[in-house]
């Protein structure tokens, strides 16, 4: 059903000569009506209007009219040909159906080019447009005078500002690509693009902008589809038709196809992308593929599957995320049934919450084997009556096991109660200071665990560490006595090694611990733990690890763990295998340190100095532990 908009009720007394089809025609086209010979007394000024201030206004008036031609002219585009762009493109906002269109009236504010169908509501996305809008939202943006349909308006125009300033840094990272092409290759097609780039370029990328390798990475790859492959795409990206989200979605599902192929995809698309939210661009471009080209789609889903995998990650809240990824379809649909079910079982049990919180406790269940419902519970769904028994599989336990697969990092203060400051759980991130006890209690009743203990200095560097080695086992019984601190630190009173922090008796809930803790270099270094050979041994490593808990590349987060013990000189050129000359680096920085174009120097401390191809310098700092 066609509505026709609906426009500005002038009011009772506006004068007849505002319907004047003529005159409406004129507004429309945002022209000066001249002198219709119509007058109004009611449009006539107050009488103690100071003529002055009229005429300052008048003048500003009419520097804003010229200021909304002048960027039309700059861009070279009229009000009309931007109008019909905007509608044929078919972007959300400014330019969907209806909004295309002006409606006649005075815009007195700053901001009146942005109202329903001015200038600059359709104009696209540039600098230029981003300095008429910085200018109508004023010193405390604040939008002086602006109507909501002028507001509105130029949230549209910062998003296509946006939108367009985001294109050109991804122009500027596809020139990089033809300053870094891959070994072998060379610059074809029109773009002049090579056909793979250097593998360590998303490392410079990476620093340059702080940001991970894998972002990086999809940067530069988002950079080459656009010049290569989506041209229509770049376009509509440029013009603020499209933002950064929605040009990766139709990138992602272009990436197996050749550049004819892909470009056949995005015309199918390409003139209602605009308007369609993310995940019903994603829809359709999905069936261009696939009708483009059904074997390649295939063949990506195949490709995929091969990725399958869970990812887990932290959540903002402090909580985690778990999920399984690229898994078979009908797999995941039969999984998704069987955790309605159980989820809908737990409802009959009596636990409270949202089907969404039921089905999160049902997944666990099944991943762990537990059972939410309270003990007692009968399949009729009445209850017998029962207490539950210490440590049943009730809601919200830490499951058996837990303590011996993670690494948990708690304050001293924090696991004696003396302070509240979070912890961090290895995989995770940081958890906050009760659920860190928590955790702790759990590892305390696993006699598997082990405990270090590091020294930090006030910036969280470690500079001292030492490990436990129980002297008094006591029997397990699951939980700590009533009324128990449950965790002690205490110092000895015995001397400790040279220049270390002393001997110490760490007490948990079920055995008593003796540490001596040793300093670490935070200058220079005596090499007091200095290995013979070229493999650092099992303690140089740990204390390596502890200093820099995750690989020492620029902006790498992969744990220490996982790493390679990397000599910064290398040891067949008489470098030490020693804590000053040698830390973590993942597989990929370690061959990257070794390409004759990086550079990577250890400073004291466990810092190093990274140079890129470049020239630029990017320092990387030792773990920061929570204190």
């Amino acid at each position: 059903m066609h509505q026709e908009p609906v426009r500005p009720d002038p009011g009772p007394s506006c004068p007849d000569w505002m319907d004047d089809p003529a005159y409406l025609g004129m507004r429309a086209a945002d022209e000066d009506p001249g002198d219709l010979d119509l007058e109004d007394p009611d449009d006539d000024p107050p009488p103690d209007a100071d003529p002055g201030e009229l005429a300052a206004e008048a003048a500003r008036i009419a520097c804003d009219q010229e200021r909304s031609a002048a960027v039309m002219a700059g861009l070279g585009l009229t009000a009309a040909m931007a109008a019909d762009a905007a509608a044929a493109l078919g972007r959300r906002g400014p330019g969907m159906p209806g909004s295309a269109e002006s409606f006649p009236g005075v815009y007195a504010s700053r901001a009146s080019g942005f109202a329903s169908g001015m200038p600059l509501d359709v104009a696209p996305g540039c600098l230029v447009l981003g300095q008429f809008a910085e200018e109508a939202a004023g010193d405390d943006d604040r939008y002086p005078g602006a109507s909501d349909d002028e507001l509105q308006g130029a949230i549209a125009a910062w998003d296509r500002v946006e939108a367009y300033a985001s294109s050109r840094k991804y122009a500027a990272g596809a020139e990089l690509i033809r300053r870094r092409p891959a070994e072998g290759c060379v610059p074809v097609g029109p773009a002049q693009m090579p056909e793979a780039f250097d593998e360590f370029t998303p490392r410079e990328v990476a620093s340059v902008l702080g940001e991970s390798r894998t972002a990086a990475e999809d940067m530069l790859s988002l950079a080459n589809e656009l010049e290569v492959n989506l041209p229509g795409t770049k376009a509509a990206f440029r013009a603020g038709i499209l933002n950064q989200r929605k040009a990766v979605i139709i990138a992602s599902a272009t990436a197996l196809l050749d550049p004819a192929e892909a470009r056949a995809a995005e015309a199918m698309v390409l003139d209602r992308a605009g308007a369609l939210t993310p995940p019903g661009l994603r829809a359709a471009i999905s069936r261009a593929v696939m009708e483009v080209a059904p074997g390649k789609a295939k063949q990506r889903r195949e490709h995929e599957a091969k990725k399958t995998r869970v990812e887990r990650w932290a959540e903002a809240s402090g909580n985690a995320g778990l999920a399984g990824r690229e898994l078979p379809p009908a797999q995941v649909l039969a999984a998704d049934q069987r955790v309605t079910a159980w989820a809908k079982e737990l409802r009959k049990a009596g636990l409270e919450g949202g089907m969404d919180a039921l089905r999160a406790r049902a997944f666990m269940d099944i991943l762990l084997g537990m059972d939410s419902r309270p003990l007692g519970h009968k399949p009729d769904g009445t209850r017998e009556p029962q207490a539950p028994a210490p440590g049943g599989p009730v809601a919200g336990v830490i499951p058996p096991g837990f303590a011996g697969h993670v690494t948990l990092t708690i304050p001293e203060a924090t696991l004696t109660r003396r302070a509240a400051r979070p912890g961090e759980l290895g995989g995770i991130g940081p958890v906050d200071p009760e659920l860190a006890r928590d955790l702790a209690a759990a590892a305390a009743r696993n006699p598997r665990s082990t405990w270090c203990v590091t020294v930090t200095d006030k910036d969280g560097h470690a500079v001292g560490h030492g490990c436990a080695r129980p002297v008094i086992r006591r029997k397990p019984s699951g939980h700590d006595p009533p009324g128990s601190p449950g965790f002690t630190f205490t110092p000895t009173g015995q001397p400790g090694p040279p220049g270390g922090y002393g001997t110490w008796r760490f007490t948990t809930g079920q055995q008593d611990m003796m540490i001596k803790i040793e300093p670490l270099p935070t200058g220079d270094c005596d090499h007091r733990w200095q290995a013979r050979g070229h493999d650092p041994g099992v303690m140089l490593r740990h204390l390596t690890e502890v200093r820099n808990s995750r690989c020492t590349g620029p902006g790498c987060r992969r744990p220490a763990a996982r790493c390679d013990f990397e000599h910064s000189v290398p040891y067949e050129a008489g470098g030490r295998t020693c804590v000053c000359n040698g830390g973590p680096k993942c597989r990929s920085d370690h061959r990257m340190k070794q390409d004759p174009r990086w550079n990577a120097a250890q400073l004291p401390g466990g810092y190093l100095r990274w140079t890129t191809p470049s020239g630029r310098q990017y320092v990387t700092e030792p773990t920061r532990y929570p204190i």
